[in-house]
């Protein structure tokens, strides 16, 4: 199949399934254009002083004056997402992408609703490219008139979730889904409505009683006009609390978390998966990212393996390494921050750093990671951290003679024994680590005894081969004299190699690919137990 041929017609939930236009089933697997129509500080490097769209308004209005903000913001919107952008992530075989939007970007503040001029094109743009290179677009209202957060990520005005304060909030938020509706009722590529981006965090969980109230209003205002398109719904606390879904409220329906910062395992995401059979419906990993490759390659094998839809956050940002796109950093850019904490900086050179920006903006002049597209995807070349085997269960992802007690507080379902590479190290608290990166897999290793086996699957990009390819595998163990590593490659053996002490070596292997697609490595421990910390793939 080519990769982009399951994009064909209205997306709906079956079940627990997607379907497309054709009645194939389809996992969703995107990328976030975070940051355009919604501008987030951290993404440009701000500090709070510049952490949300209004407050960036305010700082480059400030500097340059009102005519010269006015033009910096038509260029960006017009540069920051292109077809090129759209284009390059369909070659790279995703077949999705969520659209934030801003409700400030598209409409006026105030009590009534009144579009901005030319807003609504710009969004029509992005979905004619869409369409253009088969590209279903999730639609997210990522910040809500009034604010759903009460946090910089919605642009809220007084860091206050006011779209649940103030009745007219609640209005224009029915209104605009409504208007979006109508204008995209017959466009088969907009995949869904994601409705509220991460509403109420748990210090607003006072107000959580609130949203399913308005997520029924908003989805009665939407059938009103169209009966076709998919509802998303997200959880409370960055869309992770699942307990306001207590039934079905639409037949067309997705449910959709994020996840950041954690382990990526079952244990992690089993209460979605639990809902998932209580309401019979689809389920969306909608947000994850910010980390690093080693996280990828788990994480989203992990969706995979439990037929989850995903997209990753987010496609591009100023000066990174753990997006696809990277802004290149404009000279003197600090002199912009230093002025939001109380430097000096003059117009003309705030002119001059600003459009320096917008010059980077365009993807030809990004410096671009293709390594993060193949951790996402599993695709040579990719450094597999050995705790990252499988996802399936049992039999499938992994063989093991008996239960182990895991004491790393990780993938502790599946009994298979994960150590710590340094036995005094204590166990980490993942889930208070927002901010920084999960560096957990350069901690573990796995040790399998004899005759235990574990399973690695790794994607060759469908439409890449015209004919068969030599890879070569590395694979860091160790293990006592009388140990011994098999390989196999789709189940057909390719080689074993003895061991002989305790410390770690990189055995080599090469092994031709004939078909596109999944492929799967086996390890398995003869002789004596085997310790495993990584697997690498490259293309020769």
């Amino acid at each position: 199949m080519n990769k982009n041929e399951e994009v064909s017609g209205f997306l709906r939930a079956s079940g627990q399934k997607l379907i497309n236009g054709d009645g194939r089933e389809i996992v969703l697997r995107g990328v976030g254009l975070g940051s355009w129509l919604l501008p987030e500080g951290y993404m440009w490097r701000f500090p709070d002083e510049g952490d949300r769209p209004r407050r960036i308004e305010r700082i480059i209005e400030e500097l340059v004056g009102c005519e010269k903000a006015a033009e910096f913001w038509h260029i960006y919107y017009d540069r920051y997402t292109s077809e090129a952008d759209i284009a390059q992530m369909a070659a790279e075989g995703f077949n999705s992408v969520r659209i934030p939007i801003n409700a400030r970007f598209l409409i006026e503040e105030g009590e009534e609703l009144h579009l901005r001029p030319g807003r609504l094109e710009l969004l029509d743009r992005a979905i004619g490219w869409c369409r253009k290179h088969s590209l279903y677009a999730v639609l997210d209202l990522h910040g809500a008139p009034g604010g759903q957060t009460g946090t910089n990520i919605d642009d809220s005005a007084n860091d206050l979730p006011e779209l649940f304060l103030n009745d007219h909030n609640r209005r224009l938020t029915i209104q605009l889904w409504r208007l979006l509706a109508e204008r995209y009722k017959d466009e088969w590529i907009v995949a869904g409505y994601d409705l509220l981006n991460e509403p109420l965090p748990n210090w607003f969980a006072e107000y959580n009683e609130q949203i399913m109230p308005l997520y029924r209003d908003v989805v009665q205002a939407i059938r009103e006009v169209d009966d076709q398109h998919m509802i998303i719904l997200e959880g409370a606390h960055w869309a992770t609390d699942w307990s306001i879904f207590e039934e079905r409220i639409d037949d067309n329906l997705m449910l959709q978390f994020h996840k950041y910062w954690n382990n990526p395992d079952t244990e992690s995401i089993q209460t979605f998966l639990d809902k998932r059979e209580e309401l019979d419906v689809p389920i969306y990993m909608g947000e994850g990212g910010e980390n690093n490759c080693d996280w990828f390659t788990g994480a989203f094998r992990l969706y995979e393996d439990h037929d989850i839809s995903w997209n990753f956050w987010t496609w591009k940002k100023l000066d990174c390494t753990n997006s696809p796109c990277s802004v290149n950093l404009p000279k003197d850019w600090q002199l912009l921050i230093d002025y939001m904490q109380g430097g000096k900086l003059d117009a003309q050179s705030a002119e001059r750093i600003l459009w320096a920006y917008l010059d980077n903006l365009a993807i030809e002049r990004c410096t671009y990671h293709s390594e993060v597209v193949h951790a996402l995807f599993r695709r040579a070349p990719v450094s597999i951290p050995a705790i990252f085997y499988g996802y399936r269960g049992a039999g499938v992802s992994f063989g093991n003679l008996e239960r182990v007690e895991s004491k790393t507080g990780f993938r502790q379902m599946d009994g298979i024994d994960i150590r710590f590479v340094d036995s005094e190290r204590t166990v980490p608290n993942f889930q208070h680590m927002k901010g920084e990166s999960w560096q957990l897999d350069e901690l573990l290793y796995v040790r399998l005894a004899a005759s235990e086996w574990l399973q690695y699957e790794w994607t060759v990009q469908t439409g890449t081969m015209t004919s068969p390819a030599v890879y070569s595998l590395e694979i860091e163990v160790r293990g006592n004299h009388g140990a011994r590593l098999a390989v196999t490659l789709n189940d057909d053996f390719i080689g074993a190699r003895q061991l002989e002490d305790e410390n770690w070596h990189i055995i080599r292997m090469q092994t031709a690919i004939q078909l596109e697609g999944i492929q799967k490595i086996g390890l398995r421990a003869e002789g004596q137990s085997v310790d495993i910390l990584r697997v690498n793939i490259m293309k020769l």
